[in-house]
Formats: C-alpha cells, structure tokens, sequence
C-alpha cells in the first residue's frame, strides 16, 4: 500500500493514488502541523496556536479533540503508515518521514548537496522540484502558517540556486539561459543569480549581453537598496572583461537538460465536431488565469461511455487552442480500453516521452522513478499540452503527469476517474449521448439533406434505434455515405429488430464497430461486476431501483452499491436519478447478448428473482390502497428475493408513482418469458393505482396481455379479472357495446366455473354499464343480483359496494328514502371495516341523494367529507368526480364562485389524467354555464 502526504500544495493524502476525504480546512491545518513537525510530540496549546493564531474560537479544545478523532477515522486506511498518537498533555503524528512531501524534498536537497558527483546531484535536485505542485500549505492562514510558508519558499530558491550552479559546472549553461532570464526578471537584486546569469551568457557567446547585465544589476542595486556589488559579482565582471579562462565551459556532461526538438504529436482531428459547444467552452477553464483556476497545473478529465467522442472532442479542442502550447504537444494512446492490446505500462510512455523530448539512450537512467523524474525535468516550466488519451484508470495517469503549472494535461478515459478529481480538481467533462436535433446533424454530414428530407420517418428512426451514441451514428452515416443505393428506409428497417442492432452496426474493422468498443469496456470489469452488468438486463422497464436489483442479483445491498459504483464508474450504467440505474438502450442490447451466451438458466433465475420483487411488493402495495380487495394467491418467492418494506397508504402511492412505468414493461415481458402466472398477478395488482390515476391506456394494454396469460393458464377467475378490467376502460372509453361484450363474457366464464364471488362483481360491473347507458332498471336489476350474491357468501366490503350501488340506483328513480336508507346501511358496513375508499363513494351516493330530495346542507357535507378522502387517498378519477357533484350542490346554494372553482380543478385533473373527451366536454359546458349566469346542471355519475 502505497501512502503519500502533500503539503507543498494544497494539503492532501493518498493511498494507493485515491484522495482521503480530511475534511474542513482547519481539520486539514491540524494534519498538517503533525506532519510538519512529526514525529516530534506537540502539546495542546501548542495545536491550537498553529492552528487558530490568535482568535481561537469558544470551546477550543472540543473542537481541537474532535478534528483528531475524525482524522485518525480519515486516516484509518493508512493506519499501518500514519498513526495520531496521544501523548502526555499533546500528541503526535507517527509516520515514516519519506511519505511526506516536505520532508522528502528536505532529504534529497541535502543527499544532493552532499553528493560526489555533480550529475546525481542534479538529478536528486530535479526529483526534488517535482515535489513541488503548488503554493505549500495553501488552506494555513495564521502567523505560524505564514512564517513557515516564506521560510519554505526561501529554502526552495536556495536550492534552486544550488542546483543551478551544479548545471553550470556540469556545461548545461546553454539549457539554463531561458530558465534564468525568467527568474532575474522575478529577483532583480538577487546577486547570486545574477551572477549565474552573466556566466550563462558569457558561456553562450553574450558577451555584450553579459556586460549589459551586469550594468542593470549594479544600477538596481544602487537605486533601490544604495548598495554596491559584493566581490563575487566584481570578480566576475573583470574575469569577463579579460576572457579569463577560468570562465571558459567545461566539459558538457550529458544530463536531462539536453537540447531537444518541440514534439508535436497531436494526431489530426476528426471530422468536424459536432454538439458539444458546452463542453468546449467548459475546457476553456483550462486556459483561465491562474488565481481564476481550481488547481495549480491545468488538468481536464474527459469521461463517458465507449462510443461517445471523448477523443474527437479532445483533439477537437487542443488542434484550436496550438498557440497556447508553443512548447509543444505529447500525446499517447494508453490503450486502457484497446480490444486488442494490453494497457500501455506508463514506464513505457515515458520512456518514449524521453525519446520524444530528444534524451539520449545512453543518458536515460535505468531506474523508472528516476526516469520520471527526469521526464517531469524535461518539461518544467515549458507551455505544453500533454494528452493522455484511453486511461484505464487513476494509477495509470499518476506517473505521467508533469510537475509544472505552466503544463495543460488532458485525459480521456471510460473510468470517471475519481481519485485524480479529488486530488487534482480538474476541468472535469462527462459526455452523454446526442439529443434527436445533434444526432440529424450527425447524419447530415454524411448523407445529403435530400435523402434525409425525403425520408423523414426514418431519419428519426435510425436516431431513436442509435439511441444517440454517437459511434453508432458514425457507423449510420459512414454505411449511408459509402453505399449510395441503400435507402435510409431499408437501414432502419434492418436496425428495427434490437437482437440484432449490433449486427447492423458493425464496420468490419478491428475496434471501430459498436460491439468491439462495448466489449472492450466488459473486458476491463472483474468477474461479480460483469455478472452483475449481464443480470441487469434481464430486468423490465427503463430503469431499476436499488431494492429491486438487490432481488434481481440476490446480492447485499451494501455489496451491490460497490459493484454498481464500479459500472458507473466504468461509464456502462448510468444512476440517472437517486437509487434509480438505467443503461443506454445499446448498451443492453449487448448485454443481453452476453447474458443468452453466458449465463442460461441464471439469466432465468435472476429474472424470475426480479418479477417475484415487483409482484410481491405490488401485492403489498395494493393491499394498502384497497385493503378490503379479494387476495390472490401467490406463487412460491425465488431464493434471494428481498420485497420493498412499505406500510402505508402513502408510501404505497409513492412506490407506484415511482415504479408504474416499470410494472407496465414488466407485464409483457413476464408474458415474453413464459411467466404466466407473473404476468396476470402484476396487471391485477396494478389495477388499482393505475385507475385512481385514470390511465385507461395501460389498463387495457396489461389486461390485454395478463387475458392471454390467464387463459393459457387455463385460470378463469384470472381471465374474468381482466375481461372486468377490459370493460372498464372501455366504458371509460365510451365502447359500452365492447364493454358489455366483455361483461358477458366475465360472466359466462364465472358462471360456468361456478364461481359466486365473480359473479357478484360481474353483476355490479354490469349494473355501473347499464347505469352509464342511462338503462336505470336493468342496473337496479344486476346491482341487486350483485347484493344477494355478496349477502350470500357473507362477503361484507363486497356486500357494502352493492348497497351503495342499489342506492344510487334508487336515487336516479326518484326513491331519494330508499336511497339514503341503503347509503346508511353500507356506511355502517364501511365504518365498522375501516373502508375508507368505500365511504368516500357512499358519502357522495348519499351527497347526490340528498341533494336531489333538496336538502342541501346535508349533501354539501357529505360531498366534502367525500371529496377530502378521495384526495387523501390520490384518487384522482374519483377526486374530480366528487369535485364534479360538489359544484351542482353549490350552485343550489347559490355559491356560483365556488362552484366555478370546484369545476376548474376538476377540469385540471381531467387534463392530467385520462378521461373521455365527453367528460371534459361536459365539465366545460358547465363552467360556461355558471361563467355566463345560467343554471347549468351537473350530470352526477356513480363513482367508480
């Protein structure tokens, strides 16, 4: 394990290259003071005046003794290498010196002033700087901070000019002449640099410049501090006057400050880049001022998927931005993600850096860290950019990032690189997949704008079936440009069929196709997360929940988050909302490849774990929204299967709201999979929310899937369930004739079976039918062949319903008594079960009743109490309905603001819900009624 500590920068720690979290700054300032001054023992007061100087804040010592406790937690994965020890009345900070920058840089500063030789001490002088990455202990601001920032900095200009006398004494004056006339600019009254810069310039042949340099020196001097020159500088003077040979270059012996050529290896941009405006001026933080920048050097991390344009963006934007880099440009291909190849060991690349920055063989050293060191050498202080392109991960770039700020870094990668954004802050841009506009655009580079103007339909077809992945667009575009004669018809039409999309895409060149850049990504997973990638496309819907995938994989939750961590990271699942994973359409295609050829009958088992989690939680759920509904029986739960925990009515509407998209997909695709049993179950447990919330549509679609699925069954309580379904969407839908077509139906198979439960909800669905047909006695007629049946099999919330049903059936004849009396009777059944979705419904059969015998009052009470649980409830359908009949009561009343308002949320909740244009029709003649003074009635109708 390797473990680094940073304080000549911001302050920081590392283990194996990924950042500890050290928390706030004055947190990091007490780390900081125990690295500093380790392993000497500090006290207490001694930390505290480090830290907080002179305005220490109330409870000092609490807040002090809690920042050590959470650092020794920050510190727990080093806890072998840096332990807070406490000591008698202090503590202290046990740590091997090496590991902390600082005391590093000490070390080699003095190993390379006591060095034999002139070569290795420049070379543990250059190792030194690249200690260097910042401003040192940045976040410290008291005195003791202060005055151990300028010390640091003095020690560090004292060693650069060691370092510099031991080049000239090596003959690299040639090498060191820019480096110099930089930094007496920064020093002017720095004598001793400014005699290495006269020697330099002598040596290099500047006589003049020599001379006139020296007249600056001297001149500064005098002006500003009313000094002369010291006796070195004098020396020198008149040596350079004479050409005294003592002055003359010695020998040049080779070192890594060698002449070198400006590298340019840039590759050459792609085609013309197409929508990412954002993200290029997002890398144009990279060129900022330095104060305006969040790191030292500048670094930009590019990420996303396989096939999105990490590289094209990347060239892109370096090939516009060449004249900030007039040092040059390196650039390697690291093969982190290379089908055919191993990732590129980053000794290697530097090693060819080395070659590049025009290193002699023979002067290259032969140990990797010393090679680094060397190539952070070659281009310190030097504007260049170095790109990093295809990195594996955080430890495959560490190596090679230069020590300078003057350096630009770019890197492309699949990972998300979390340990280099938490150690380096880079300018980080994350690339998705085109919207539908970009992707045309795509297109229309290849294909002309009358192929794609006559073939609008399936223009947009081949975006959608790419999903907006860029590669696979260029795959499209590059067939369309190539291949005249083939329509963009046909192509979509061979890209229709998702089990061989990937076919359709492939180029028949080694890692440009869309499966091979895939696999390449699949490759680089262990085998759990692999597994894991394969499983997940087995689930239905567009996207999956954490709980539901701990089903689907039989894993610990707390082990899943790791493994789905790694595939986000991995950029091959995205978590598009909070505990909700999802992958691009693509990309499950390929898995499901993977998983048909890999894993068989696990691919089945995980299935099978996955609808087992959405029946049994949905079960659960629907039982809370209408606890007196008649149970089914379930099958056997899979091992592994873990159901939501959900034990409210609230939680219960939240969970569907959520889910619901899923729960629909996962109908067909049980059917799909031969999960017959599944397949009926989810439709039947859907039902519920899917009609309060009035989507019709889907009702109709599961239930059209779930009939199929029951009758292969040969189960026809479960084939009556969804013909009674289908006929309610169907009223809703104003098809009463397909709706009593259904009914009969439901009936026949119920009587046939003899099955009295079904019957008794044939009949009241029969008699809600003919009650909407206006056919006032044949309702009364099934409504009350409902109630004996439900009387019968003592079938109490069931017998409840039917007395609510007779009593609006009563109230439509004129029987206002026989209403309110029934109404009573199926309150005190509702009352004493706790049914409150069934007293919302009486309560507005009895709000009718009495407002039809024209007792008011009575009915606005009753209208209200109905209308607040059917809100309570999130029974939306039943919401407007109430609000409907509310408005009629009102309006006698002679309320005609709050009946307006009554039928405006009532046409608010039509819009969002699925009703019949009548309804909505209705609701708006009668608001233009009450808007314009007339007496509009409302036409109450049963609630369903």
């Amino acid at each position: 394990m390797a473990v680094e500590f940073r304080l000549l920068d911001d302050i920081a720690a590392y283990v194996d290259g990924v950042a500890l979290e050290l928390g706030p700054p004055q947190q990091r300032s007490v780390l900081a003071v125990l690295l500093v001054e380790a392993p000497r023992h500090l006290s207490t007061e001694q930390l505290i005046g480090r830290v907080w100087g002179d305005r220490p804040p109330q409870r000092v010592k609490g807040t002090l003794y809690s920042y050590l406790s959470r650092l020794r937690g920050a510190l727990a994965p080093a806890e072998k290498d840096a332990v807070i020890a406490r000591r008698s009345g202090g503590y202290a900070l046990v740590v091997d010196r090496d590991t902390v920058d600082l005391h590093r840089f000490r070390l080699l500063v003095e190993q390379a002033r006591a060095a034999d030789e002139a070569a290795q001490a420049a070379m543990l002088f250059e190792q030194a700087f690249t200690l260097w990455l910042g401003e040192p202990l940045e976040l410290g601001d008291t005195p003791w901070f202060r005055t151990l920032r300028e010390s640091l900095l003095r020690e560090r200009w004292a060693a650069v000019l060691d370092r510099n006398d031991v080049l000239l004494r090596l003959g690299h004056h040639g090498e060191l002449l820019a480096e110099l006339s930089r930094w007496v600019e920064q020093h002017p009254l720095d004598e001793r640099l400014a005699g290495q810069y006269l020697l330099a310039l002598y040596r290099s042949g500047h006589t003049a410049d020599a001379l006139s340099a020296y007249e600056d020196v001297r001149r500064r001097l005098a002006q500003e501090l009313g000094v002369d020159l010291g006796p070195h500088l004098r020396t020198l003077h008149q040596q350079i006057l004479t050409n005294d040979a003592v002055l003359a270059p010695p020998p040049r012996t080779p070192t890594a400050l060698a002449a070198r050529p400006v590298p340019r290896q840039l590759p050459a941009p792609a085609t013309r880049l197409i929508g990412r405006a954002g993200e290029l001026r997002h890398l144009d933080e990279l060129l900022a001022p330095k104060e305006q920048r969040r790191a030292a050097m500048p670094v930009s991390v590019i990420c996303g998927a396989g096939g999105t344009g990490k590289t094209w963006l990347a060239l892109s934007w370096a090939h516009d931005h060449l004249r900030h880099f007039p040092d040059g440009q390196l650039f390697v291909d690291l093969r982190g993600y290379t089908p055919s190849a191993e990732p590129l060991d980053p000794s290697l690349v530097i090693r060819g850096f080395l070659d590049t920055l025009g290193v002699d063989a023979e002067d290259i050293p032969a140990d990797p860290d010393t090679q680094a060191a060397l190539y952070r050498s070659l281009v310190a202080d030097k504007r260049m950019l170095i790109m990093l392109d295809n990195a594996r991960d955080t430890r495959h770039v560490l190596p090679l990032l230069p020590g300078s700020p003057t350096c630009t870094v770019m890197i492309t990668s699949r990972h998300q690189l979390t340990g280099l954004v938490a150690s380096h802050q880079p300018v980080h841009v994350t690339l998705g997949t085109f919207d539908h506009t970009t992707a045309r655009e795509l297109l229309g580079l290849f294909a002309d704008a009358e192929r794609i103007t006559a073939e609008p339909d399936a223009t947009t077809a081949l975006v959608d079936h790419c999903a907006g992945l860029p590669l696979a667009l260029s795959v499209l575009a590059a067939r369309i440009s190539t291949n005249p004669a083939l329509t963009l018809t046909a192509l979509a039409a061979e890209l229709r069929d998702s089990a061989h999309r990937l076919d359709v895409l492939e180029t028949g060149e080694s890692g440009m196709d869309v499966r091979t850049v895939f696999a390449s990504s699949y490759q680089a997973l262990d085998h759990e997360t692999a597994q894991v990638f394969r499983q997940l496309a087995q689930a239905p819907g567009p996207d999956i929940s954490l709980p539901a995938a701990a089903s689907l994989t039989a894993l610990p939750a707390a082990r899943l988050r790791t493994v789905l961590r790694r595939l986000q990271v991995a950029h091959l699942l995205q978590e598009h909302a909070p505990g909700r994973f999802s992958y691009h359409d693509l990309l499950r295609a390929y898995a499901i490849e993977l998983a048909d050829v890999t894993d068989g009958c696990q691919s089945r088992a995980a299935l099978t774990r996955v609808l087992d989690h959405y029946l049994l939680t949905a079960v659960a759920a629907d039982r809370l929204l209408l606890p007196y509904r008649d149970p089914i029986h379930l099958p056997p739960t899979a091992e592994g299967v873990r159901p939501e925990d959900i034990t409210s009515h609230e939680q219960a509407m939240a969970w569907f709201t959520r889910e619901h998209p899923v729960l629909i997909a996962a109908v067909p695709h049980a059917a799909r999979a031969g999960h017959d049993t599944h397949t009926w179950q989810l439709a039947w447990a859907l039902t519920t929310f899917l009609t309060r919330r009035g989507r019709w549509t889907d009702v109709a679609a599961i239930h059209t899937t779930a009939l199929a699925a029951a009758t292969r069954l040969k189960n026809p309580a479960a084939q009556a369930e969804s013909h009674r379904a289908l006929a309610w969407e169907r009223t809703e839908a104003g098809d009463t004739r397909t709706a009593y077509s259904e009914l009969t139906r439901a009936l026949t198979i119920a009587a046939e079976n003899g099955d009295a439960l079904s019957q008794a909800h044939t009949h009241l669905a029969l008699g809600w039918l003919y009650e909407r047909e206006g056919d006032q006695h044949a309702a009364l007629r099934h409504d009350r062949q409902a109630l004996d049946l439900f009387d019968s099999l003592a079938h109490r919330p069931g017998l409840a319903r039917a007395l609510n049903a007779v009593a609006w059936d009563h109230g439509r004849q004129g029987n206002h008594q026989e209403a309110v009396d029934h109404c009573h009777r199926a309150l005190g059944i509702q009352t004493e079960l706790g049914d409150r979705r069934g007293q919302a419904a009486t309560l507005d059969t009895l709000g009718c009743a009495y407002q039809d015998a024209g007792d008011h009052r009575r009915a606005l009470t009753c209208h209200q109490r109905a209308l607040a649980i059917h809100r309570a409830l999130g029974h939306r359908y039943n919401e407007a309905e109430a609000l409907i009949h509310l408005c009629r009561t009102q309006q006698a009343l002679g309320d005609r603001h709050a009946a307006g308002q009554a039928l405006e949320q009532a046409l608010a909740i039509y819009r969002e819900i699925q009703v019949p244009e009548s309804c909505v029709e209705e609701a708006r003649a009668l608001l233009r009624a009450l808007q314009a003074g007339g007496a509009a009635e409302c036409s109450p109708a049963q609630s369903s």
